[in-house]
């Protein structure tokens, strides 16, 4: 069966190969495999696993009970492949938040015992696949949880495939610019997915999760984030996922996100570490632990930099069985 894990805020639903065939979804044996397949079968595992089945829908809910499904493992031992698949049936390249329920649900089952690398496959063009992310059980602030090693973060538009932009500096993004004013710097980053971290300088000028997932909003916004043909493919014709930031104070930035493939989330792991990588490159924090406020909770980032290039960044997270 699936079984659903919390990550500050974010839901995903955990699902071995084996149940999704039993289910009578034609999933390959291999991860690679199916990941070339997933036009034939994510529509179908989306909709049978992150429905709400006969669970009343609460009031002003999304449309799926989770934010995606974890696929996996394709293995009993470590490294562990999986795949994880949007809600609207696309494969995302990497998750912070997914592959730290994934990381529980691995040590829930006895599978992970000791840092373990995970790897994720996808078809986004434009990035190779699989994408490996190493994952050690750790506890922070005497909280157990999972530190990711998402690697060397790249910066601009070359980094996410964005087109009409240009290349140096802070990208102009007329869309984004068009809905809001002051949406009008924003830092492309790569942390093994693509990220359009907008810079405001006031916390009235990031958007409210709520209004985004009203039509007046959602819509523009989904033009933007997501890949044709639900999207435009404009900036990037794979889609982006979408942030705002400001700072709070010293090391501290607080985020919005709108994720490509979903909408707004209460959290994202990537999306926190692209914010971090963002605001070090803007001048706003120094290397070292940064704190992502978001409103499903605050992600501890750890960015090691040396003079003026980052070398990498780290997420530390934690997830819970989630009942509801």
């Amino acid at each position: 069966m699936t079984h659903f894990y919390d990550a500050r805020g974010n839901v995903y639903g955990v699902v071995s190969p084996a149940f999704l065939r039993e289910q009578g979804i034609d999933l390959a044996d291999t991860a690679a495999q199916a990941a070339r397949d997933r036009q034939a079968w994510a529509a179908a595992a989306i909709a049978s696993e992150c429905g709400w089945g006969s669970t009343p829908r609460p009031p002003a809910a999304k449309a799926h009970r989770c934010d995606g499904l974890l696929v996996g493992p394709f293995q009993v031992e470590p490294p562990f492949d999986l795949l994880i698949v949007n809600t609207d049936g696309t494969l995302a390249e990497r998750s912070g938040n997914g592959l730290t329920i994934f990381a529980q649900a691995l040590t829930d089952q006895g599978l992970m015992t000791a840092a373990s690398e995970l790897r994720v496959h996808h078809d986004q063009p434009g990035g190779a696949s699989p994408v490996t992310t190493w994952v050690e059980p750790a506890v922070y602030e005497r909280v157990a949880g999972f530190w990711l090693a998402l690697g060397q973060p790249t910066f601009g538009p070359l980094a996410v495939g964005a087109s009409d932009v240009g290349n140096a500096g802070l990208s102009h993004i007329s869309a984004l610019a068009a809905i809001n004013p002051h949406w009008a710097q924003s830092q492309f980053v790569r942390v093994g997915n693509p990220h359009c971290v907008t810079l405001v300088e006031h916390a009235s000028a990031l958007p409210d999760n709520a209004e985004m997932q009203q039509p007046a909003l959602f819509e523009p916004l989904q033009a933007i984030a997501f890949a044709p043909p639900v999207g435009r493919g404009q900036p990037c014709a794979a889609g982006v996922n979408l942030q705002w930031a400001t700072r709070e104070s010293d090391n501290r930035v607080i985020a919005r996100v709108f994720e490509r493939g979903e909408g707004p989330t209460a959290s994202s792991g990537t999306s926190a570490s692209a914010v971090a990588c963002a605001a070090w490159r803007a001048g706003w924090v120094a290397a070292g632990e940064v704190a992502v406020v978001m409103p499903g909770g605050t992600a501890p980032v750890r960015l090691q930099a040396n003079a003026d290039t980052l070398l990498s960044v780290s997420l530390f997270g934690t997830a819970r069985r989630h009942t509801s």
